[in-house]
């Protein structure tokens, strides 16, 4: 085989590695980040947080940062601890819609709401997703 034969499945390959542009979205829509962040609701030093807790978190802290608009939804999530054990949890599912924000814009806005969640509630974690997509309200 010759050296430009090698060389070509590493070219393919780096191809495929390389982050490739969003595709433009079809007429009458836009790009967009959309973020999801899953706020579970047990904390190990109190009992669950209560349906009144996550409403005044979300007035003073979510709706400030997002004032465009936002969707909140329950969730009923599980997982497995360190000792193996699955755990159930209920959740607040936070899904906002970002036109025009790149992921890392999306994810420096919502970096500060996840940690006020975390300092408030003494959570560990927030599981957050963000993902491109077409939009149009």
């Amino acid at each position: 085989m010759t050296p430009f034969r090698c060389l070509i499945p590493l070219l393919l390959l780096a191809a495929c590695a390389t982050p490739q542009p969003p595709a433009a979205c079809p007429p009458g829509l836009q790009q967009a980040t959309v973020a999801e962040a899953y706020f579970g609701r047990t904390s190990p030093a109190r009992a669950e947080i209560t349906e009144e807790e996550w409403r005044g978190f979300l007035a003073d802290t979510v709706t400030p940062a997002f004032p465009d608009g936002l969707t909140a939804l329950d969730g009923a999530g599980q997982w497995r601890d360190a000792r193996g054990r699955i755990l159930l949890e209920r959740s607040k599912v936070l899904v906002l819609v970002l036109p025009g924000t790149d992921p890392a814009a999306a994810r420096a806005r919502l970096l500060p709401v996840e940690n006020a969640w975390k300092a408030r509630f003494n959570q560990q974690s927030v599981l957050t997703v963000l993902r491109g997509a077409c939009v149009s309200f």
